[in-house]
């Protein structure tokens, strides 16, 4: 009979266990999508009607707020600049980690000092000035490529990247050396397509940096033509309410005006800047988690 009152209340202690922890995880999830679904709804309402204040549900649906926000000078151009160096950085990175990640893994001469110079990148930063010298000094100021080389090698995609290697079978790189196989076929055969889950991670990794920076583009990028999305929608949201007068009076047509708001300007600049990134997330989904995961086993 106690056993039967234990067990009994043992259920529903676990009932009101699950019952308060789904609730808060349930709190958190809303706290933490609804400021991103709130800027989206607004940036999809009539300026005029969402300026009196939305919670849930947009007023006045529309998509002008985007056409308007796209057709503002030279942003589709700073896209195009921004996703270029998206693609062609994050492709770059994940080549040239896994690969230098492959070589510090193999018996050659000198290849702990490599590494641990490597790592020591992570802790010890020249500054901003050694920085930019640098860069000067390779002539890559003023131009696409200091968007994509500077960010080639970084010592954090080659910790994970390493260790995800080490942890592959041995006897399939053996059984490649005895067919004759190079380091450079050996890598390109067998180690990299094994090493999907850490290369999706490292791509996501490095594509988000890429598309959110804006830093490199202000210090070393004077040319309009090389402006990237994230400094003009930056220069833009401090504008906001001057893109909005201006926007209103070049909205004109006839009688008729669409009034934009320095809000809905910020918040359709902020989407803007947000939603294309978001897209590689399904993508890479299958194998971040696994990659993550894996690529933490030891350090």
């Amino acid at each position: 009979m106690q056993n039967k009152v234990r067990k009994t209340q043992t259920k529903e202690m676990d009932k009101l266990f699950y019952i308060v922890t789904y609730t808060v995880m349930l709190i958190l999830l809303f706290v933490c999508l609804y400021p991103f679904y709130y800027v989206f709804i607004y940036s999809i309402s009539d300026p005029s009607l969402a300026q009196k204040g939305i919670t849930f549900l947009p007023k006045g649906i529309t998509i002008t707020n985007y056409s308007k926000v796209l057709s503002l000078d030279g942003i589709l151009r700073s896209f195009f600049i921004s996703l270029s160096r998206t693609v062609l950085g994050s492709g770059l990175t994940v080549l040239a980690c896994s690969f230098f990640a492959y070589l510090v893994t193999k018996n050659i001469y000198g290849r702990r000092f490599i590494y641990r110079f490597v790592i020591i990148t992570m802790y010890l930063n020249a500054g901003l000035i050694p920085w930019y010298l640098t860069l000067k000094s390779y002539h890559l100021t003023n131009t696409f490529w200091v968007y994509i080389i500077p960010s080639a090698i970084s010592a954090y995609y080659v910790v994970l990247l390493k260790t995800f290697i080490e942890n592959l079978p041995v006897s399939l790189e053996e059984s490649a050396k005895l067919d004759g196989a190079g380091y450079v076929t050996i890598f390109a055969k067998i180690v990299f397509p094994l090493s999907k889950p850490i290369l999706a991670t490292i791509t996501v990794f490095s594509a988000v940096a890429q598309w959110n920076n804006w830093f490199d583009n202000y210090i070393l990028v004077q040319s309009e033509k090389l402006e990237t999305l994230q400094l003009m929608l930056y220069n833009y949201l401090n504008q906001a309410s001057q893109l909005s007068q201006m926007s209103t009076t070049s909205l004109q047509h006839g009688a008729a005006a669409y009034t934009l708001t320095a809000q809905s300007v910020r918040m359709t600049i902020t989407m803007v800047a947000t939603l294309p990134i978001l897209f590689v997330y399904p993508f890479m989904q299958k194998y971040f988690v696994k990659g993550i995961m894996l690529g933490a086993v030891k350090g």
